[in-house]
């Protein structure tokens, strides 16, 4: 079996997680679409392992809380139309919770964006955390349960709720939103900090994410034709994000400054992780004819 050397693998994983789409990696690395296929499905199980069992025992003061859109194989209005669409066909909600100091990315979970999944995504955030934290969302309702499920009263939580005025008729159907004239912020348990309720770190890495994930972005012909593929590249990003991408501000990788490793990671380390989570092949039996 022919295995790729370690600088194409590299090549190939820091394309993927600077926005070349699938298909411009295999003409550029000049190996085939199944090729960067399999090793994304193989770097994203082995980066979502790496994940859950890393970014644990988190000290942190705030976290903020976001979702990012995108779709699966067709937009929700074209799925009743769309040939074959699979179940998964529609809209794809990306949660994600950051660390405001740090900026490492806590947790996350791709899926719909009702209140079952809102309630796993806070279990997990809760299950990372280990100590009281404030906490803002933006005014999702689902997140209020999910948080009191989660958390109980151990968090200062608030939400963070922006109001749009009116859409010009001229904006109306078309993808831009109507003017943000200003946010309310709502305590809703404990007692936060008004000066740091906010969500604007949360949103400006979920930009981060947009730039840096080919199937995130908007107006194009980019999207994921699969869930599993969409939840691999997320994994993969994430651990390039919090271990490998330095932060111009911090002057570090997240995961340095929340405390999580005490290096800077490169992707020769991030090959190296999908390396040794792949399985080892055994010794060949002897060979027996298939009776007939």
């Amino acid at each position: 079996m022919n295995k790729l050397p370690l600088a194409k693998r590299v090549q190939i994983l820091s394309m993927l997680c600077e926005g070349s789409s699938m298909r411009s990696i295999s003409r550029v690395a000049d190996v085939s679409i199944n090729t960067v296929s399999k090793l994304l499905v193989d770097a994203g199980r082995a980066c979502a392992t790496f994940h859950d069992d890393t970014v644990r025992g988190v000290t942190s003061k705030r976290i903020q809380c976001d979702e990012i859109w995108s779709f699966t194989y067709a937009k929700a209005k074209n799925v009743a139309a769309a040939k074959a669409a699979p179940e998964e066909a529609g809209d794809t909600w990306t949660w994600t919770a950051l660390d405001a100091d740090s900026k490492l990315i806590v947790s996350w979970l791709v899926g719909g964006r009702d209140s079952e999944y809102a309630m796993a995504f806070m279990g997990d955030l809760r299950s990372r955390l280990a100590n009281r934290v404030q906490l803002t969302t933006d005014g999702h309702r689902a997140y209020l349960e999910a948080v009191e499920g989660a958390f109980g009263g151990d968090i200062d939580y608030a939400m963070l709720v922006k109001l749009y005025g009116a859409a010009a008729e001229s904006f109306k159907g078309r993808y831009s939103p109507a003017e943000c004239i200003g946010a309310r912020k709502d305590r809703v348990e404990g007692n936060p900090d008004k000066a740091h309720v906010s969500t604007s770190y949360v949103e400006r890495q979920n930009l981060t994410m947009r730039m840096h994930m080919r199937r995130f972005t908007r107006l194009t012909n980019a999207f994921s034709k699969k869930f599993e593929n969409h939840v691999h590249m997320v994994a993969l990003y994430t651990v390039w994000y919090n271990f490998v991408k330095m932060h111009k501000t911090l002057r570090m990788t997240p995961a340095m400054a929340a405390g999580v490793t005490d290096r800077l990671w490169s992707m020769e380390d991030v090959a190296a992780l999908v390396e040794a989570a792949a399985p080892k092949a055994g010794k060949r039996g002897p060979y027996k004819k298939t009776p007939i």
